[in-house]
């Protein structure tokens, strides 16, 4: 079996719909896939039905935008369930988003000498029961200053750049304890891309699976043979399990449904199997 557990859709940051996704995933020869949207489990349904319409089985993904300061240390939860602390976790996270639109807007305005709006930005926020994310007020930048949304992101938006803001961001620890709460399981996401050395990674991912981690997203796009060996190994040594994806968003870019090629352990597919009844 193959699959990919880490593709982005119209609900966040993705360009393409949960049916455009799940055609794409079957003529890459995937049979499982999630659709792993930042921070929310919006359009569950409509990915539920895209993924079976193909005949994919399907895991129910998000993935929470979690930080440790400065330092972006994203959290994937798998097989979990629209619930009370979802929802108290959903209305923080908008909140917080609009909070912190208001503050990337004014600092970016600022640093370029521009007059964006919220509504601007909102013009590219497609999927509105999604919070707000910062590539959505990128794209709006992008527009005004003729750029490309990913160079300008990377020259102004990202962590540490004079444009980012911390406002509203969950812990890695907020992001374990409600994929935990609403029943599901908590996976690291791409730590090859966690702005660290390796000594500190690790350290850093023994605190998380001290704090219930239960994964690490060992394959990725941006991870190389070496790094992905040796999380595999990390995660073979501390009993957790291992998962994969490419961190799909759009065409056109470095990242392809379906690549790198991962094949889901059946320990893996047991425990989807428990959350959620896949195949």
């Amino acid at each position: 079996m193959r699959a990919d557990l880490h593709i982005h859709t119209y609900y966040s940051d993705g360009a393409y719909s949960p049916a455009q996704i799940a055609a794409m995933a079957r003529e890459a020869g995937l049979s499982l896939i999630s659709m792993t949207d930042h921070d929310s489990l919006a359009g569950l349904e409509e990915k539920t039905r895209a993924a079976a319409d193909c005949g994919l089985s399907y895991v129910p993904g998000w993935e929470v935008s979690a930080y440790r300061g400065d330092l972006k240390v994203h959290i994937l939860g798998y097989g979990c369930r629209i619930c009370a602390p979802y929802e108290q976790f959903l209305r923080a996270r908008r909140e917080g988003a609009l909070a912190r639109a208001e503050d990337i807007i004014a600092r970016a305005n600022e640093y370029f000498g521009l007059d964006v709006t919220l509504a601007d930005a909102e013009r590219f926020h497609q999927k509105k029961d999604a919070p707000l994310h910062t590539m959505h007020i990128v794209a709006a930048f992008a527009e005004r200053l003729d750029r490309d949304k990913g160079d300008l992101y990377a020259a102004a938006f990202e962590p540490g750049k004079p444009c980012h803001s911390l406002i509203g961001r969950p812990s890695p620890q907020d992001a374990i304890d409600v994929i935990h709460a609403s029943g599901g399981i908590a996976v690291l996401a791409h730590p090859g891309r966690i702005k660290l050395s390796a000594e500190r990674r690790f350290s850093l991912m023994d605190e998380l699976v001290g704090r219930g981690l239960d994964g690490i997203e060992c394959s990725h796009s941006d991870h190389t043979e070496e790094q992905t060996a040796q999380f595999a190994a990390y995660a073979r040594l501390r009993g957790l399990l291992q998962t994969g994806g490419s961190d799909f968003h759009a065409e056109g870019r470095s990242r392809v449904i379906g690549q790198p090629p991962f094949s889901p352990s059946e320990e893996l597919l047991a425990a989807f199997r428990r959350l959620c009844g896949s195949k």
